[in-house]
């Protein structure tokens, strides 16, 4: 398969960098050479310095032949411009980074696709739905909802809640100390499909225990959360009513549009001017303040004691993570820390800031879609899990068919959590037989997914 990258930027190059290890054949255009020059010596891709827009470089990037044109520059004009010069010139499919939202509206999918444009990518819009699902569960890291009553949730073990501002007595972690196969035994719905562990990922076996201080991923049902919520020792964690953001741009704007109503928000921003856009721009219900965000004299005066969700969404890293750190101090159990440095992601989750919102990786996700040859109906990079969640629908006469999954041999890097069965979800065992039709939700290390395709095609 070959693959064509405009923009060496963030996005760009995390992109070349997670594609080169899958044996692709990719092209990196950007008219930066010092950009390039670092990339090219320590990646297998061709580098090509250029303009994106240049008709002539495409011809030289071999863009006849590119199965996927992807345009991530920090320019929307500019993206838009070289897909459709990309379409042209014959690429089978587009990919355009934009900046504005109204061009994510259904109603406007037609013009894109007339103009060659196969897809449109707004990574504050993914950003604010990630925030919004899971800040409508204080004690869950990451919420991911399937089709059919399935649902993937992540949750930090500790041994007490230390975030009880009830004053009843605090619940004890019940999934600590026990292995895998002690916790199925008891008769739980629920399966363990990783866990996060001093900053590695671990596909567990029946014999891993549940330790202090892991990020565990469970894939479950709906009616099983609260029993999930229960054996964590989570039952005291309050319900988000008051939500306080950080940082006025544009993924703070997206997060106001998905937050639900039934939840006040706050927005701090210390340039006036844009507290105005802001005002003009958010929900009604939506409180704008203009202030450094950072003031905890200012936070205090705003209600910080005694809200549920904190965000920290402004374009400084390092502040974001400490914000956070500082809110959880401070007893506020659900924070976000935008995140968009890479190096940084294992520290913010070893300093447990929360939720981690990493931009580059979401968009990465959603241009992984495109890359699988299997019928993949959602893909999702885990932030700090460095693992993926897909869902497969498997063929008729597949391999996945031909015998219960324990024998189908699949990579032990691989956890098939549910699947979903004539339109209800239900959880697997290794005895389950799959068959044609079924969509089934796969947990496995990002190297492995693209491989997995032969089992369910």
């Amino acid at each position: 398969m070959k693959i064509v990258i405009a923009g060496a930027g963030a996005v760009g190059t995390h992109l070349a960098r997670m594609l080169s290890n899958e044996n692709l054949d990719i092209v990196l255009i950007d008219p930066d050479e010092d950009k390039l020059t670092k990339l090219n010596s320590d990646l297998d891709i061709m580098a090509l310095v250029a303009s994106p827009t240049s008709i002539d470089a495409l011809k030289r990037a071999g863009i006849e032949s590119a199965n996927l044109f992807i345009a991530v520059t920090p320019h929307e004009s500019e993206n838009l411009t070289c897909c459709m010069l990309a379409k042209q010139l014959g690429a089978k499919r587009t990919v355009a980074r934009i900046d504005n939202y109204e061009y994510m509206q259904s109603s406007h999918r037609y013009l894109f696709e007339n103009m060659g444009i196969s897809s449109l990518i707004y990574p504050e819009m993914l950003a604010g739905k990630e925030i919004a699902a899971s800040a409508q569960y204080s004690w869950v890291r990451q919420y991911i909802d399937f089709d059919g009553d399935l649902v993937l949730i992540s949750v930090k073990m500790h041994e007490l809640n230390p975030f009880d501002r009830t004053g009843k007595p605090k619940n004890e972690n019940l999934l600590l100390g026990h292995t895998l196969k002690e916790i199925s035994m008891d008769g739980h719905k629920f399966h363990v499909v990783a866990i996060k562990r001093d900053g590695d990922t671990i596909i567990p076996s029946g014999d891993e225990r549940i330790l202090d201080d892991d990020l565990v991923f469970f894939m479950t049902t709906k009616a099983e959360i609260t029993s999930i919520r229960h054996l964590a020792g989570k039952d005291n964690y309050p319900q988000v009513k008051h939500v306080m953001i950080i940082g006025g741009g544009k993924l703070a704007v997206r997060t106001d549009s998905e937050i639900p109503d039934n939840m006040s928000l706050k927005i701090i921003e210390r340039d006036a001017a844009r507290c105005e856009e802001l005002g003009r721009m958010v929900k009604s219900r939506t409180m704008i303040i203009n202030g450094d965000g950072y003031d905890l004299d200012l936070l205090r005066d705003e209600g910080y004691n005694h809200i549920e969700a904190f965000a920290a969404l402004t374009n400084n890293d390092e502040k974001n993570i400490l914000a956070c750190v500082a809110a959880r101090r401070n007893g506020i159990c659900n924070t976000y820390a935008q995140v968009e440095n890479l190096a940084y992601l294992d520290m913010a989750e070893s300093l447990d800031v929360g939720t981690v919102i990493n931009k580059k990786m979401l968009a990465a996700s959603h241009i992984y879609q495109m890359l699988l040859k299997a019928d993949v109906n959602n893909v999702k990079m885990l932030t700090v899990a460095d693992a993926d969640v897909a869902e497969f629908v498997v063929k008729d006469g597949s391999r996945a068919t031909k015998k219960p999954i324990m024998e189908i041999g699949l990579p032990s890097e691989v956890n098939i959590g549910g699947m979903i069965r004539h339109g209800r979800g239900e959880l697997v065992s290794g005895s389950t037989r799959l068959q044609g039709g079924d969509r089934v939700v796969v947990f496995c290390t990002s190297q492995t997914l693209k491989r997995l395709a032969r089992y369910f095609n």
